[in-house]
């Protein structure tokens, strides 16, 4: 669905980004309209797609997820059935909060986060059991320095 975004939209989406769990009647405020408009064109950018699932953040750390590993992956494989393996293996795995096919070098990079370099061995362990694969390479942050999930509007 094509949907046009104006000055207002951009601002109600700066809201919801910031901190979509404030009320209808705080968004509409900041944003310069009134309550009835504003919920109008948040359900237009639901239905178009622009807006999508609203979940919460947790605090990984304080829940004891200390350990965020990238890990780097080449394969030799390419094959249709490979890959289906592959991403099932990847979608059952709550550890991988993110994953990404790549081009260059590098095929896949996914983003781990554990409770500990033994947590993330186990999870490698299952993984290479489970796909083969050429490498894998795991780099451990040791900082986290920006992490963000809103866009640039």
């Amino acid at each position: 669905m094509d949907v046009r975004i104006d000055d207002l939209d951009r601002k109600i989406l700066r809201a919801l980004q910031a901190d979509a769990s404030r009320s209808l009647d705080e968004i509409a405020r900041e944003v310069g309209s009134s309550k009835t408009p504003v919920w109008n064109r948040i359900r237009k950018l639901r239905e178009a797609g622009v807006v999508g699932q609203q979940t919460v953040m947790l605090d990984a750390e304080a829940l004891g997820f200390e350990a965020c590993f990238f890990v780097l992956i080449r394969t030799s494989e390419h094959e249709a059935d490979w890959q289906a393996k592959f991403l099932k293996a990847l979608m059952d795995r709550e550890e991988v909060q993110e994953a990404h096919r790549l081009a260059g070098d590098i095929d896949y990079i996914l983003k781990v986060r554990v409770k500990n370099a033994r947590a993330y061995d186990v999870f490698y362990q299952a993984l290479i059991s489970e796909v083969r694969v050429f490498n894998v390479t795991a780099l451990l942050s040791m900082e986290e320095i920006k992490s963000t999930v809103a866009l640039p509007l």
